[in-house]
């Protein structure tokens, strides 16, 4: 059982999902802004991967395909809200809960604020980059895009936040977004080494 190749799906997915649930929740929330519907995404990418495990090309390949399916999941979401949206209000959002409100700071609350404003691809290239710890060509390959667009896009997309972020006076940032999206990631992380 040592060899990803001779696993049947069950024992894959099993494996993948126990290892990177809690990391691709957290990529799909910060593309959601919903920790609900990320968790439904989520699940439906392993459900998905599960389905097509056997014509899977590579199976080492897995994870790198698993953050594609709920990347463009986490589009689709997003393409259905811009959809109701249309159609009717949406009501308030829920207040965060006392231990979401204790761990997000200030600052974190004004980055993923601005995050949201950034067009789509911008936002999902800073989020795999700074969240997802992808490198260009890995993000390239979750998108569908080239590495000359992905270094396009974080550029726009960090030139926007830093502009977003940025006190009156053109004084310089107290912080670095990109910490607040690191900080982020970590945090994934350190949830997913506790039991």
């Amino acid at each position: 059982m040592d060899d990803p190749r001779t696993w049947d799906a069950e024992d894959a997915v099993t494996v993948l999902y126990a290892t990177h649930w809690r990391r691709l929740v957290g990529l799909a929330s910060l593309l959601l802004h919903d920790r609900g519907s990320a968790e439904e995404v989520v699940q439906d990418a392993f459900v998905a991967l599960h389905g097509r495990w056997r014509r899977l090309e590579d199976p080492d390949a897995a994870l790198a395909y698993l953050r594609q399916i709920v990347v463009n999941r986490a589009r689709d979401v997003l393409r259905h809200r811009e959809v109701v949206d249309r159609r009717r209000p949406l009501p308030d959002p829920e207040p965060e809960g006392p231990e979401e409100l204790a761990v997000r700071s200030s600052q974190h609350r004004e980055v993923l604020a601005a995050l949201a404003e950034l067009p789509l691809r911008q936002r999902e290239v800073l989020v795999l980059r700074y969240s997802g710890d992808l490198s260009e060509a890995g993000i390239a390959a979750a998108l569908g895009i080239s590495r000359g667009a992905v270094k396009t896009h974080a550029h726009r997309g960090l030139a926007a936040l830093r502009s977003a972020l940025a006190p009156t006076g053109g004084l310089p940032l107290p912080h670095d977004p990109t910490t607040s999206l690191r900080g982020h990631a970590a945090r994934e992380r350190r949830d997913e080494e506790q039991p």
